[in-house]
Protein backbone atom coordinates (compact mmCIF):
# COMPACT_ATOMS: atom_id res chain seq x y z
CA UNK A 1 0.00 0.00 0.00
CA UNK A 2 1.07 3.48 -0.93
CA UNK A 3 2.06 6.00 1.78
CA UNK A 4 -0.24 8.58 1.56
CA UNK A 5 1.62 12.09 0.68
CA UNK A 6 2.31 14.93 3.07
CA UNK A 7 2.57 17.33 0.67
CA UNK A 8 -0.24 19.84 0.54
CA UNK A 9 -2.40 19.29 -3.46
CA UNK A 10 -1.06 21.59 -6.08
CA UNK A 11 -3.58 24.39 -6.69
CA UNK A 12 -4.63 24.15 -10.18
CA UNK A 13 -2.91 26.91 -12.76
CA UNK A 14 -4.97 29.13 -14.39
CA UNK A 15 -4.61 30.62 -17.95
CA UNK A 16 -6.62 32.87 -20.33
CA UNK A 17 -8.16 32.12 -24.09
CA UNK A 18 -10.09 33.08 -26.05
CA UNK A 19 -13.53 31.36 -25.76
CA UNK A 20 -13.90 28.58 -27.65
CA UNK A 21 -16.15 25.71 -29.22
CA UNK A 22 -13.89 23.10 -26.42
CA UNK A 23 -14.84 25.61 -23.18
CA UNK A 24 -18.19 23.85 -20.90
CA UNK A 25 -20.71 27.44 -21.17
CA UNK A 26 -23.41 25.20 -19.82
CA UNK A 27 -21.52 24.20 -16.96
CA UNK A 28 -20.47 28.17 -15.63
CA UNK A 29 -22.61 29.41 -13.15
CA UNK A 30 -21.63 33.18 -11.06
CA UNK A 31 -25.26 33.89 -10.04
CA UNK A 32 -26.36 36.43 -11.92
CA UNK A 33 -28.39 35.49 -14.23
CA UNK A 34 -27.46 38.23 -17.06
CA UNK A 35 -23.94 37.38 -16.77
CA UNK A 36 -24.34 33.60 -17.19
CA UNK A 37 -26.98 33.92 -19.78
CA UNK A 38 -24.61 35.57 -21.66
CA UNK A 39 -21.94 33.40 -21.96
CA UNK A 40 -24.22 30.52 -22.56
CA UNK A 41 -26.12 31.79 -25.55
CA UNK A 42 -24.86 35.12 -26.91
CA UNK A 43 -21.58 35.36 -26.40
CA UNK A 44 -20.22 32.74 -29.26
CA UNK A 45 -22.74 35.03 -31.37
CA UNK A 46 -21.06 38.26 -30.46
CA UNK A 47 -17.92 37.13 -31.37
CA UNK A 48 -18.72 35.57 -35.17
CA UNK A 49 -20.35 39.06 -35.27
CA UNK A 50 -17.35 41.04 -34.08
CA UNK A 51 -19.20 42.72 -31.88
CA UNK A 52 -16.97 42.00 -28.81
CA UNK A 53 -13.91 39.19 -27.31
CA UNK A 54 -14.66 37.17 -24.89
CA UNK A 55 -11.83 35.83 -22.76
CA UNK A 56 -11.97 32.97 -20.36
CA UNK A 57 -10.13 31.62 -17.27
CA UNK A 58 -9.26 28.07 -17.31
CA UNK A 59 -7.21 25.18 -15.95
CA UNK A 60 -7.75 22.74 -17.82
CA UNK A 61 -8.93 24.08 -21.29
CA UNK A 62 -12.41 23.37 -20.79
CA UNK A 63 -13.42 24.25 -17.66
CA UNK A 64 -14.37 27.97 -17.28
CA UNK A 65 -13.17 29.53 -14.24
CA UNK A 66 -14.27 33.14 -15.34
CA UNK A 67 -14.88 35.22 -18.35
CA UNK A 68 -14.45 39.00 -19.80
CA UNK A 69 -15.27 40.53 -22.23
CA UNK A 70 -14.18 43.59 -24.45
CA UNK A 71 -15.14 46.02 -27.75
CA UNK A 72 -14.55 49.12 -28.42
CA UNK A 73 -16.41 52.00 -27.14
CA UNK A 74 -16.13 55.78 -27.38
CA UNK A 75 -17.29 58.25 -24.15
CA UNK A 76 -18.88 61.67 -24.82
CA UNK A 77 -16.01 64.01 -23.17
CA UNK A 78 -19.06 66.09 -21.76
CA UNK A 79 -19.22 62.52 -19.92
CA UNK A 80 -15.59 62.59 -18.55
CA UNK A 81 -14.96 64.45 -14.72
CA UNK A 82 -13.65 67.42 -16.12
CA UNK A 83 -9.87 67.30 -14.09
CA UNK A 84 -9.71 64.28 -16.98
CA UNK A 85 -11.54 65.86 -20.01
CA UNK A 86 -9.03 68.72 -19.65
CA UNK A 87 -6.01 66.09 -20.79
CA UNK A 88 -7.83 65.04 -23.06
CA UNK A 89 -8.38 65.80 -26.63
CA UNK A 90 -11.42 68.33 -27.40
CA UNK A 91 -13.04 65.85 -29.60
CA UNK A 92 -17.14 65.12 -29.17
CA UNK A 93 -16.15 61.63 -28.02
CA UNK A 94 -13.28 59.69 -26.79
CA UNK A 95 -11.94 56.34 -27.71
CA UNK A 96 -12.45 53.79 -25.10
CA UNK A 97 -12.23 49.93 -24.53
CA UNK A 98 -15.48 48.53 -23.24
CA UNK A 99 -14.94 45.92 -20.11
CA UNK A 100 -19.03 44.49 -20.74
CA UNK A 101 -19.01 41.74 -18.70
CA UNK A 102 -16.81 40.15 -15.96
CA UNK A 103 -17.51 36.90 -13.98
CA UNK A 104 -16.07 34.34 -11.58
CA UNK A 105 -17.55 31.16 -11.17
CA UNK A 106 -19.11 30.50 -8.10
CA UNK A 107 -16.84 27.37 -7.37
CA UNK A 108 -14.06 29.89 -7.41
CA UNK A 109 -15.07 33.03 -5.66
CA UNK A 110 -12.91 34.07 -2.64
CA UNK A 111 -9.78 33.10 -4.61
CA UNK A 112 -8.64 36.37 -5.88
CA UNK A 113 -9.62 35.38 -9.42
CA UNK A 114 -11.90 38.39 -10.21
CA UNK A 115 -8.68 40.55 -9.47
CA UNK A 116 -6.72 38.26 -11.61
CA UNK A 117 -9.44 38.49 -14.51
CA UNK A 118 -9.75 42.55 -14.38
CA UNK A 119 -5.73 42.82 -14.46
CA UNK A 120 -5.50 40.86 -17.54
CA UNK A 121 -8.29 42.77 -19.15
CA UNK A 122 -6.64 46.14 -18.08
CA UNK A 123 -3.20 44.93 -19.82
CA UNK A 124 -4.72 43.42 -22.51
CA UNK A 125 -6.59 47.03 -23.27
CA UNK A 126 -3.53 48.57 -22.46
CA UNK A 127 -1.29 46.73 -25.48
CA UNK A 128 -4.36 46.89 -27.60
CA UNK A 129 -4.44 50.53 -27.15
CA UNK A 130 -0.87 50.94 -28.96
CA UNK A 131 -2.35 49.81 -32.07
CA UNK A 132 -6.36 50.90 -31.69
CA UNK A 133 -5.98 53.99 -30.23
CA UNK A 134 -8.20 53.94 -26.48
CA UNK A 135 -7.55 57.00 -23.86
CA UNK A 136 -9.49 55.32 -21.47
CA UNK A 137 -11.26 51.75 -19.99
CA UNK A 138 -15.16 51.95 -19.64
CA UNK A 139 -17.32 49.35 -17.44
CA UNK A 140 -20.61 49.11 -16.52
CA UNK A 141 -21.33 48.52 -12.68
CA UNK A 142 -24.03 45.88 -12.40
CA UNK A 143 -24.57 47.18 -8.23
CA UNK A 144 -23.11 48.60 -5.60
CA UNK A 145 -20.45 45.55 -4.66
CA UNK A 146 -19.36 45.76 -8.51
CA UNK A 147 -18.80 49.02 -8.31
CA UNK A 148 -16.66 49.00 -4.96
CA UNK A 149 -15.08 46.28 -6.85
CA UNK A 150 -13.69 48.61 -10.11
CA UNK A 151 -13.10 51.48 -7.54
CA UNK A 152 -10.68 49.58 -5.29
CA UNK A 153 -8.86 49.73 -8.51
CA UNK A 154 -8.66 53.66 -9.52
CA UNK A 155 -12.08 53.42 -11.85
CA UNK A 156 -13.74 57.01 -11.39
CA UNK A 157 -17.85 57.10 -11.58
CA UNK A 158 -18.86 59.24 -14.96
CA UNK A 159 -21.10 62.15 -13.34
CA UNK A 160 -23.42 61.60 -15.82
CA UNK A 161 -23.75 57.80 -15.43
CA UNK A 162 -23.26 56.90 -11.60
CA UNK A 163 -22.87 53.01 -13.18
CA UNK A 164 -20.59 53.80 -15.83
CA UNK A 165 -17.24 54.09 -14.41
CA UNK A 166 -14.05 55.11 -16.21
CA UNK A 167 -10.27 54.37 -15.92
CA UNK A 168 -7.99 56.60 -17.85
CA UNK A 169 -5.73 54.68 -20.23
CA UNK A 170 -2.31 56.64 -18.65
CA UNK A 171 -3.37 55.27 -15.28
CA UNK A 172 -3.59 51.74 -16.18
CA UNK A 173 0.08 53.13 -18.03
CA UNK A 174 1.53 53.85 -14.87
CA UNK A 175 -0.13 51.09 -12.80
CA UNK A 176 1.87 48.11 -14.67
CA UNK A 177 4.77 50.57 -15.22
CA UNK A 178 4.71 50.49 -11.21
CA UNK A 179 4.28 46.74 -11.07
CA UNK A 180 6.99 45.98 -13.90
CA UNK A 181 9.40 47.75 -12.16
CA UNK A 182 8.72 46.07 -8.72
CA UNK A 183 8.44 42.77 -10.24
CA UNK A 184 11.95 43.74 -11.66
CA UNK A 185 13.49 45.00 -8.20
CA UNK A 186 12.11 41.91 -6.57
CA UNK A 187 13.56 39.41 -9.10
CA UNK A 188 17.08 40.96 -8.73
Amino acid sequence: MPEPSSDPPKAPRFYFEPLGSKHDRGGFSCGVAALDNYLRKQARQDIRKQVSATFVLTHDGKTIAGYYTLSQYSVRLEDVPQEIARRLPKYPEVPATLIGRLAVSSTRRGQGLGEFLLMDALRRCLEISSEIAAAAIIVDAKDDVAKGFYKKYGFIELPTIPTRLFLPMATVRQFFSLEDAATKAANG
